[in-house]
């Protein structure tokens, strides 16, 4: 494997909307920061994917697998991630064992800040608590394969952006896997609006249980903080939870957090998304790419519920 990464945070920024390089990590600070006030609304993404192609088809729309899919019911309405075990397994797994314990149900967004994130995942509620499950080695980054399901977006010199189903990846180009020993390259998400990322002190090794959801696009946390999964339904919800460092009282609160998997069939919400990999998500991807100012976290990801 190649060991000597030359791929700057200053390429993987090229991807998304510039931010604040001096933002504070997802823990409890004192600072706010916020990202640029021109970063499009979801209703304008919508709008822009809406004009790019003709409505999709059945072949369009992919089912998620219920076990990667966590269901968080808040006070002010209801959240599907999707969790992406080929990013973070070990982060994935820690989620999934926590979820089944209810682990999650009844804490608060502790720390919320516009126009950065939502945190939680505190059973202390102040930014101090975990678990009793062991503390997780970061995965910042993760290696993609020729066999990794992956629909490029964007090409720049030296590095690539992407999809893999709705998570966007930034990644060293294919060319460099006949360098690898292992024929893989280095690849990491994107911190685009949706996102969701585990929270952790000065130890990159920390990440517990408390993790964060984004409310806007933020690229001085890449390779940073392991981001694991994406909202696919209730981002408007995210955007919702009540701000605060910390959120004065009442906070708003995760009422339950479970796998889809692990709901009664008649509960379970049925998920679909667009697939990356199809027609249609192509050619809106290929009208999004040529709209000025293009950034990989304003192509648009569609998802719905079907009865």
């Amino acid at each position: 494997m190649l060991h000597r990464r030359f791929l700057a945070l200053a390429l993987a920024a090229a991807l998304v909307p510039a931010a604040s390089l001096a933002a504070p990590p997802p823990r409890a600070e004192k600072k706010e920061v916020r990202a640029p006030a021109n970063l499009p609304s979801n209703a304008e993404l919508t709008r822009r994917g809406s004009a790019s192609a003709t409505a999709p088809g059945a072949a369009d729309w992919r089912t998620p697998d219920p076990n990667n899919l966590l269901v968080i019911d808040t006070n002010k309405g209801r959240i599907i991630v999707e969790m992406y075990p080929i990013v973070a397994p070990t982060h994935v797994a820690q989620i999934q064992a926590l979820a089944k314990r209810h682990f999650y149900d009844g804490q608060t967004f502790f720390r919320v800040i516009d126009d950065f994130m939502d945190q939680t995942g505190d059973p202390t509620n102040s930014g101090g608590g975990g678990s009793d499950l062991p503390n997780l080695k970061s995965e910042f980054e993760f290696k993609r394969s020729a066999n990794t399901p992956w629909v490029s977006a964007i090409k720049q010199p030296g590095l690539n952006g992407g999809f893999i189903g709705a998570m966007p990846v930034a990644s060293q180009p294919e060319d460099l896997m006949a360098m690898t020993a292992d024929g893989t390259v280095l690849a990491w998400p994107l911190y685009c609006p949706g996102v969701a990322a585990m929270a952790r002190a000065e130890d990159p090794g920390s990440a517990n249980s408390q993790f964060f959801l984004m409310r806007a696009a933020f690229p001085a946390l890449t390779r940073k903080y392991t981001a694991w999964g994406r909202v696919l339904v209730g981002q408007d919800v995210v955007n919702a939870i009540k701000t605060g460092e910390p959120v004065e009282k009442p906070q708003d609160q995760m009422l339950k957090v479970r796998l889809a998997s692990d709901m009664p069939e008649a509960e379970r919400p049925k998920v679909q998304a667009i697939d990356t990999a199809g027609a249609y998500f192509r050619a809106t991807l290929a009208k999004t790419v040529s709209l000025p100012g293009f950034s990989i976290c304003e192509v648009p990801i569609e998802a719905r519920i079907v009865n």
